[in-house]
């Protein structure tokens, strides 16, 4: 190759990653919606799945498993409590919820990244809870420590999340009753995004509370929310100890708690998009009530982690249309509680960045953006059903969040947009490009795609025949070599690491 084909390449590299690197100058820290709600649920639809939602709580009730504590504060509300089954009248929850803040902020430990979580708010976090990770060049496999802090990495790199996440994968190389120490402290020395904390035990959900109180002081973390959480219900009609003893530890602290019913449907729903928002509503009311009887006012987000199945295999389905409208509906459910809404991301079925996954994953972020979501957990990176963290559809679907910033802003109209200094300067049969209208935007008229390919066929031909997984595994590795983390106060650091070793001293190692 010449030397002034390759000064070429050099040039289109370096300009490539100047586009790359998002909006020149300019903080993205969550996206405000400029763009109309699409709702497909009418106000008779919407009040019938209500009333039935009414009757599931008031005949059917739901269980709360191995937790005396959180029955006797149902009791204490005027619930009707049979063992470990809960009932509940008519009103009583909706009445509970009038406590729950619309819209509250959760604090970064940049301030500039701080991010507002309801109204027409939108905040893009990455995929949460695979056990596997994969990549081009290794395959799939179990997830490390060092996977976990890449991906909170790129998630840090990315100017399209607004969100570093929680269990972004699972660090299977260390024991499973200390890994949430490493895990929090990752989130707090590798990003200053908002994070979130641990919820697989009340012991480790104090610890996240502790290390938050030591970055962020411990006055400041009771007067605001620094942490979200998802707590899922174990549908059908059914909160598990675990979720409960989680759920307790972080609203006393006042800690904002997603309360998230995990549906396929078919298998732990009903079949009809109807009758799973009935159950859907149920679940999340009750456990959103129990956060405002935990602490009054403390920050409580409706969440809906929903999808179907295939009748035939009984494997979950992603990027349906009844997985669409079931977003959509629950959507309008919460608005009408006055309560956040938690669901949507970048799901798919496919075992590789595909085609199935390219097309699986739009039809949901787009379903996402135009409902009404305001917080999308599994964003990017999100690969078989939520079994693997992929390295390359992470930032392929960053590229697409990209893309969803530019649809929320809508269609501006204003002099400058309305370009009619284009249109004299141009006049019949001229063209554009050299316009001084053009000249002043064309850095910023259009989304520049860092993972598509434009191109004629013969320089794709020159460039390697990379298709677009293989450009996004070069995409993912560009970013890591050229990641610079955030400053973190050497006080603090060294107080988590002295608070880590402590604590990891006092007990033994478990796979539990």
């Amino acid at each position: 190759m010449s030397d002034a084909a390759t000064s070429g390449r050099r040039g289109r590299s370096a300009r490539r990653e100047r586009r790359q690197a998002g909006p020149v100058g300019q903080a993205v820290p969550y996206i405000s919606r400029n763009i109309p709600l699409y709702d497909v649920l009418s106000e008779e639809g919407v009040e019938k799945i209500e009333a039935n939602a009414d009757r599931i709580l008031a005949e059917i009730g739901l269980e709360f498993r191995e937790d005396p504590e959180i029955l006797e504060i149902w009791k204490s509300a005027g619930a009707e409590v049979d063992g470990e089954r809960v009932r509940f009248p008519k009103g009583m929850l909706r009445e509970i919820l009038k406590t729950a803040p619309s819209q509250f902020t959760q604090h970064a430990r940049n301030p500039a990244r701080n991010v507002e979580i309801g109204g027409k708010n939108l905040v893009f976090a990455p995929v949460y809870g695979p056990p596997f990770v994969t990549d081009l060049d290794q395959g799939r496999r179990y997830g490390t420590i060092e996977d976990f802090r890449n991906f909170v990495k790129l998630a840090y790199m990315s100017p399209w999340l607004h969100h570093s996440g929680g269990t972004v994968c699972e660090p299977v190389d260390l024991p499973v009753n200390k890994r949430h120490f490493d895990m929090v402290y990752s989130h707090i020395k590798y990003s200053d995004k908002p994070f979130m904390g641990s919820v697989t035990a009340p012991e480790r959900a104090e610890d996240s509370v502790k290390m938050a109180q030591i970055a962020f002081g411990e006055e400041f973390v009771d007067q605001n929310c620094v942490m979200i959480q998802l707590i899922n219900a174990n549908s059908p009609l059914v909160f598990d100890a675990t979720m409960l003893g989680a759920l307790k530890v972080y609203a006393r602290h006042n800690q904002a708690c997603i309360v998230s019913p995990f549906i396929l449907a078919g298998a732990m729903s009903p079949v009809t998009v109807a009758g799973t928002l009935s159950q859907v509503l149920a679940e999340a009311m009750a456990g959103c009530a129990l956060t405002q009887l935990v602490r009054p006012g403390a920050p409580v987000v409706f969440g809906a982690f929903v999808s179907s199945i295939s009748m035939q295999s009984g494997a979950p389905t992603f990027g349906s249309p009844e997985g669409s409208l079931l977003l959509n509906g629950a959507a309008k459910l919460a608005r009408r509680l006055n309560l956040p809404f938690r669901s949507g991301g970048s799901f798919t079925a496919s075992k590789v960045p595909d085609a199935q996954s390219a097309q699986e994953s739009a039809q949901t972020i787009l379903a996402t953006v135009q409902s009404g979501v305001n917080f999308a957990l599994h964003s990017a990176g999100w690969l078989e059903g939520g079994l693997c963290s992929s390295y390359e559809k992470f930032v392929m679907d960053a590229d697409q969040l990209g893309m969803m910033h530019v649809l929320a802003k809508g269609i501006e109209v204003s002099e400058e947009t309305l370009a009619m200094d284009a249109l004299q300067e141009v006049g019949p049969g001229g063209h554009f490009l050299g316009a001084a209208h053009t000249q002043r935007n064309f850095e910023s008229a259009f989304f520049r795609s860092s993972i598509a390919d434009n191109n004629s066929y013969e320089q794709w031909l020159a460039d390697g025949e990379l298709d677009a997984a293989r450009r996004a595994n070069a995409r993912w590795k560009e970013q890591l070599r050229a990641y610079s983390g955030p400053e973190l106060d050497p006080g603090i650091d060294e107080a988590l690491q002295s608070f880590i070793t402590e604590r990891k001293a006092s007990f033994p190692d478990s796979n539990v």
